[in-house]
């Protein structure tokens, strides 16, 4: 348990929400009486030599300790923001070609750091720290994940194929004969006239729904109207009513998967777009799209997710990079949007992208399945380090015929080395659903036996189950409500 001892009136808008976000990920419950002796937090105002925004991102903070409280320097806040609010990123004036904000301008790639989820490890850090000045206070720690796991899985896959197949793979095919696997692009010719006459994009949906078997996916799909100009830029190049859309639409409603917007060139800005498209979603998939994820990951950060925010959506799932894989916000969680120019959050959640496989073999350029596992399995293991969450993207047409030769049984080894670590495998719909819910529950009152009375301003469809300082269980009960 943790009070805040500073009167967050005398905070920034930004250190604020670096304070919520840390607390938060800390998983101690909040206290909000007063009179409870619990361990309580005091922000320091002292500057230092610490406030240098690299030490922070090298991961050094001084947490000072003492009976019963903790000392953080305040500038910790702002930087927490800076990075999982992405505050540094939509202040950026740079582009790319796909007019997106590049991945130098991050401050972790700046600091080699992208591979560290280092907010979320700052908060384990936190959490140790006070169960260490907790002395004989009592501890309790608000749980990871639902059902006593410890850490958490979402695969994910972005339907950006389903008609016109054969040009997807001659442009494969040219892009490996540019890498010079002339071995792969032959391999992948004889496959692509194999599937003459047939679907090779309905096979590789078929192929990732059996790796995963009964565990939950999330769909990102394209749903704007197709034309010359949509086929150029390589945006969308099916139409969502289309009978091979929905069959594949059909197939992963089955398998109670959850299908999300996979946003359109032209959305980026456009709340109006983003609505369109939703609704257009929602009348093929027989059900609205929480989530919203770019193509090409290609937004303006902060505008495109207040625009996101204003057609209705819950979540956005576009923060990773697109050449490269790691914690681009800093965290292996969800956390709340931050609006930079507004000062502002609330309203959309951010469930950050981990690992993509075409950030390895377009961007990367590698097309040894065994490297894209063990670099999926890395991260994995970064996420589980800190009790967070892991988002992967597989694109369902990495199919043998369309140039991906070894792909499907890659994928089938990543969902079995992910399982084998029993994580808590969920739709991205779902992780947000109990993030929130967790982020809802405070303690109002602490009785001197230590019992605490809890609140909560969301409802959860999972039990509670407080935790000591070492993660046991110590107590299971309904949900709290706030009456």
């Amino acid at each position: 348990m943790i009070r805040i001892a500073t009167p967050v009136q005398r905070l920034r808008a930004d250190e604020r929400f670096g304070l919520e976000v840390l607390i938060d990920l800390t998983r101690l419950l909040p206290v909000d009486d007063p009179a409870a002796d619990v361990v309580r937090l005091e922000l320091d105002d002292t500057p230092g030599a610490g406030e240098d925004f690299r030490a922070f991102l090298a991961g050094r903070v001084p947490v000072a300790t003492g009976e019963g409280e903790l000392r953080l320097p305040r500038w910790t806040l702002r930087h927490v923001t800076a990075v999982a609010g992405a505050e540094v990123e939509q202040r950026s004036p740079e582009r790319d070609r796909f007019d997106r904000v590049p991945a130098a301008a991050n401050p972790l790639v700046g600091a080699r750091r992208e591979r560290h989820p280092v907010v979320s490890q700052l908060a384990c850090d936190l959490r140790a720290a006070a169960l260490r000045a907790a002395g004989r206070r009592a501890v309790r720690c608000l749980p990871p994940w639902p059902d006593g796991h410890r850490w958490a899985v979402a695969l994910t896959h972005d339907l950006d194929v389903v008609a016109g197949w054969p040009a997807f793979a001659a442009l494969r095919v040219l892009e490996l004969v540019g890498k010079g696997k002339l071995g792969l692009a032959a391999r992948s010719v004889g496959a692509a006239l194999g599937a003459v006459g047939r679907d090779p994009v309905w096979s590789g949906v078929q192929e990732v729904l059996a790796a995963e078997g009964k565990v939950p996916a999330t769909w990102f799909v394209l749903s704007a109207t197709p034309s010359w100009q949509t086929w150029r830029l390589g945006d969308v190049t099916y139409s969502v009513e289309s009978r091979e859309a929905r069959r594949i639409l059909d197939a992963a409603r089955a398998a109670d998967h959850e299908i999300g917007l996979h946003g359109s060139y032209f959305t980026m800005l456009d709340a109006g777009r983003f609505r369109a498209e939703g609704e257009r979603l929602a009348s093929v998939a027989g059900v609205p799209p929480r989530g919203v994820r770019q193509h090409f990951l290609r937004m303006r950060p902060g505008g495109t997710q207040h625009a996101m925010l204003a057609a209705g959506f819950e979540y956005d799932a576009t923060y990773g990079f697109a050449d490269r894989n790691g914690f681009r916000l800093g965290v292996a969680d969800v956390v709340p949007a931050w609006d930079a120019a507004h000062q502002t959050s609330g309203g959309l959640d951010e469930v950050p992208l981990v690992w993509m496989d075409r950030a390895l073999t377009k961007y990367g350029r590698v097309e040894d399945p065994e490297v894209w596992i063990t670099d999926a399995v890395e991260l994995a293991q970064a996420a589980q380090d800190v009790d967070g969450l892991w988002v992967g993207l597989w694109h369902p047409n990495q199919t043998a015929a369309l140039g991906y030769p070894s792909a499907p049984q890659a994928y089938v080894r990543l969902v079995r080395l992910l399982l084998e670590r029993r994580p808590f495998v969920a739709t991205l719909g779902a992780a947000v659903e109990w993030r929130r819910a967790r982020r809802a529950v405070r303690a109002s009152r602490v009785a001197p036996d230590s019992r605490v009375e809890l609140v909560a301003d969301t409802p959860s469809r999972w039990p509670l189950a407080l935790e000591d300082g070492q993660g046991r269980a110590v107590e299971t009960r309904p949900w709290p409500v706030r009456g």
